[in-house]
């Protein structure tokens, strides 16, 4: 997302900052953010003109006064949604943030709506919904009566469930994915939801898919736990993430995207209830020219017991180090 497509308000300020963005085009940094610091003068209430600037501050080697832009970003908007809090944690200035600002994911993915399949699929090699949907095949899995899609997006993942499920609804944050999700005609149901405050699933559901929606999520604790005191034994739940393989349980990366460890995301599974059936490697997309390695889940709710949803369970475990 570029901030900048955020106007001032301001006309002066807004040709001042268009100026900057080609002098930061041409390598040369400094000048950027001189003229865009000159242009935030006139609009000192712009959010998204000191995030920018932030952004190339930090390119120019500046990192003390881009710390101090995406701060100044916070006082301006309280709910963050531009997602300068991730860029503070990503330069060490914020310690264990541990998740994406809901409102950064939502106005993200209400900017991204339009163009989302096509950028998706053509652009970055987009696999998940295929290789989520093989690794169903794979565990012999082939249809089911209740799925839930989260994150359901623009229905890249409904699409390849419709033909083998009986009922099929979609959770999203944003507004304008569900708009083109409902265009396509797939879902029974959708709803608009904040997966972080989700208080539970439908008892009925035999089916839960979460293609490429947790590395925007962060920590899985709080939503696995809902998922194992809502879901009876049997169900499914098919999901992706980035994968990394250092000691963390998961570290932030430069994409503002979260990347889980094997072991981590088998300890919050089996916590949970869920038997991780299938646990394999791929390639999810493309980022920068590079491939992006996930892991793909099915994990199965096992037991007969219902656990207590409680997100307090989150602070009994034992604190786990990230990367900043």
């Amino acid at each position: 997302m570029n901030p900048l497509t955020f106007t001032s308000g301001n006309l002066l300020a807004d040709r001042r900052a268009d100026y900057a963005e080609m002098l930061f085009e041409n390598g040369d940094y400094k000048a950027a953010t001189t003229l865009l610091g000159d242009a935030l003068q006139l609009v000192p209430g712009w959010a998204a003109g000191h995030y920018r600037h932030g952004e190339m501050l930090a390119e120019a080697g500046e990192i003390a006064a881009a710390v101090e832009a995406w701060r100044t970003v916070l006082r301006l908007d309280g709910k963050d949604r531009l997602g300068a809090a991730l860029k503070l944690e990503l330069h060490g200035a914020l310690d264990g943030l541990g998740a994406v600002p809901s409102a950064f994911v939502e106005t993200l993915f209400d900017q991204y709506a339009d163009t989302f399949d096509t950028t998706l699929v053509d652009r970055l090699s987009y696999r998940v919904p295929q290789l989520l949907d093989e690794a169903l095949l794979r565990v012999g899995r082939e249809s089911f009566a209740h799925a839930v899609d989260l994150g359901c997006g623009t229905g890249l993942m409904g699409e390849r469930l419709r033909a083998r499920v009986s009922f099929l609804e979609g959770i999203d944050i944003s507004a304008e994915m569900l708009r083109r999700a409902e265009g396509k005609q797939i879902y029974d149901r959708l709803a608009r939801a904040d997966l972080s405050a989700l208080a539970d699933f439908p008892r009925a559901a035999d089916l839960v898919t979460a293609a490429d929606v947790f590395m925007y999520l962060g920590a899985l604790e709080r939503l696995f736990a809902v998922a194992g005191a809502s879901l009876a034994p049997g169900t499914l739940f098919v999901f992706s993430v980035e994968h990394h393989t250092g000691p963390e349980a998961m570290v932030l990366r430069a994409s503002r995207r979260y990347a889980h460890s094997e072991p981590h995301l088998r300890a919050v599974l089996t916590e949970a209830g869920f038997d991780p059936v299938l646990l394999e490697k791929a390639t999810i997309r493309m980022d920068r020219g590079e491939p992006i390695e996930g892991l793909i889940v099915v994990a199965e709710r096992v037991g007969n017991e219902t656990r207590p949803a409680d997100p307090a369970i989150i602070s009994r475990r034992k604190e786990r180090p990230r990367a900043h």
